[in-house]
């Protein structure tokens, strides 16, 4: 679906991949919904939209309240008449501990955001595509969806969710005018530890070790278009760097060499 004159559903439009996202759409003539659960960053996206902004609505909205969720369909056609898109973007990750020490407050909490703001967000606006002549439904989903990362066990659980809750779509809407794509995200260069609470020191040491093994975070410019471009050819799957890409072939080729590979990249983060 070309975006173009089409009005799209933003979430986690604040910063990172999903402020990223609302621009490059409204660069391309599209109309944004733009939802985030911070205000300030939500104005900061419409300052840097500058004069595409009259095609912009801002909503505050925290996706992991269902009766939120409902009300906000009734503000966006407010704001737009219809809606042909929706990317779910938002979401945090945990912090970087195993399981074990990991407080049921936080699993519950990335629990809610990642996957089932995604599934409100999902199920309140898809009664709307399916009216459109052509609509489109994008969830981010990571690499840390198909491949297990140690200290991120919860995020990525709720990633896999994501990732087939996407592909149940797929196969659900085949004879109706909603395509489907989900998209994993490798290292982007975004301030998502940060935003989700936890504390980065550690993180940028570990970035700055991977950086010198090669390992750089994708600008998350290059990620939006990566995506929106998967978004306009109707690709099932999207994947958005080449670190992702290599370890989704590294999974599928041996799945136990793999886990091995990446909890010996992973093991700084985690505390002894």
């Amino acid at each position: 679906m070309k975006v173009h004159n089409k009005v799209i559903v933003v979430t986690g439009a604040g910063n990172g991949m999903g402020r990223e996202i609302t621009l490059l759409l409204l660069s391309k003539g599209a109309r944004v919904a733009a939802i985030d659960i911070n205000e300030k960053a939500l104005l900061e996206t419409a300052e840097l939209a500058g004069n595409k902004k009259v095609n912009l609505s801002l909503h505050v909205v925290n996706i992991a309240e269902k009766e939120s969720v409902l009300a906000l369909v009734d503000d966006v056609i407010k704001n737009h008449t219809v809606v042909d898109g929706v990317i779910n973007n938002a979401g945090i990750i945990q912090p970087f501990v195993r399981v074990n020490d990991l407080s049921y407050e936080v699993v519950q909490r990335v629990l809610n955001v990642n996957f089932c703001g995604t599934l409100f967000i999902t199920k309140a606006f898809l009664p709307l595509l399916l009216e459109r002549p052509e609509a489109h439904i994008v969830n981010i989903s990571s690499m840390g969806g198909f491949l297990p990362v140690p200290g991120q066990t919860i995020y990525g659980a709720t990633k896999a969710a994501v990732k087939l809750l996407t592909e149940g779509l797929h196969a659900e809407l085949l004879n109706t005018n909603v395509e489907v794509s989900v998209v994993f995200p490798g290292a982007i260069g975004t301030d998502i530890a940060a935003h989700s609470g936890i504390d980065t020191r550690a993180m940028m040491e570990s970035n700055s070790k991977s950086n010198k093994r090669g390992i750089k975070p994708l600008p998350p410019t290059e990620a939006a278009k990566i995506i929106i471009d998967g978004m306009e050819k109707n690709k099932y799957s999207i994947f958005v760097g080449n670190d992702s890409k290599m370890m989704d072939l590294f999974y599928r080729l041996s799945s136990k060499r793999a886990t091995r590979f990446i909890s010996k990249q992973m093991e700084s983060l985690l505390p002894d």
